[in-house]
């Protein structure tokens, strides 16, 4: 939903930041592998050891940082396909970080129903990404869903923070209602393609 609702306001806003960057001849591809490299050490070097406050504030400005690779490539004329492929390959490993180092945590700390919940979202979250890239290597459309990955990405940041400051079960509650929604997206997403199919 934030992926159709939003996305045109974010990218007349990233514009000029994107036509500063280019001029400044900033690669494209080197955002997107420096908000890679800054989501692992968020995750696996903060998170994963407990600190997630900082992990939070580590991943969010790297996440912000991989969103300026679309606004730079437009605006310099190097989008391809290659840049395309390297910033969906990046986001899978970064979802896989960010819920991997939270089951990691989880695990290490004792809490077995919020790690479970972890492990169920990312397991959602991949085949929900999954499910949409291999409908539109079929030729279908796939724009659907409650949690795709710009839903995931806001939810689990404010999951950790209210966990970061106390709020008692936030992860074992806000995993598993991600789980939850992970799932509903993935029928949202194959029905949606029955429909077109049928």
């Amino acid at each position: 939903m934030l992926n159709v609702f939003a996305r045109a306001r974010v990218s007349a806003a990233l514009a000029p930041v994107g036509r500063a960057l280019a001029r400044a001849h900033v690669s494209p591809n080197a955002l997107t592998v420096a908000g890679l490299i800054g989501v692992l050490i968020g995750t696996i070097g903060l998170a994963a050891r407990g600190y997630l406050l900082l992990g939070v504030i580590v991943v969010t400005i790297s996440a912000f940082t991989d969103v300026l690779d679309g606004a730079v490539a437009r605006a310099s004329g190097k989008s391809s396909k290659w840049g395309a492929f390297l910033d969906s390959t990046s986001d899978r490993i970064a979802d896989a970080a960010i819920f991997g180092s939270l089951i990691f945590y989880l695990a290490s700390v004792h809490r077995p129903v919020a790690a479970t919940g972890a492990i169920v979202s990312l397991g959602g979250a991949l085949t929900v990404s999954y499910v949409k890239a291999r409908a539109e290597s079929l030729g279908y459309t796939c724009e659907v869903g409650i949690a795709e990955r710009g839903e995931r990405l806001i939810a689990i940041g404010v999951i950790t923070l209210l966990e970061a400051f106390g709020v008692p079960y936030a992860l074992e509650v806000g995993l598993w209602l991600m789980a939850v929604a992970c799932v509903v997206t993935v029928g949202q997403r194959m029905y949606a393609v029955w429909l077109q199919a049928r």
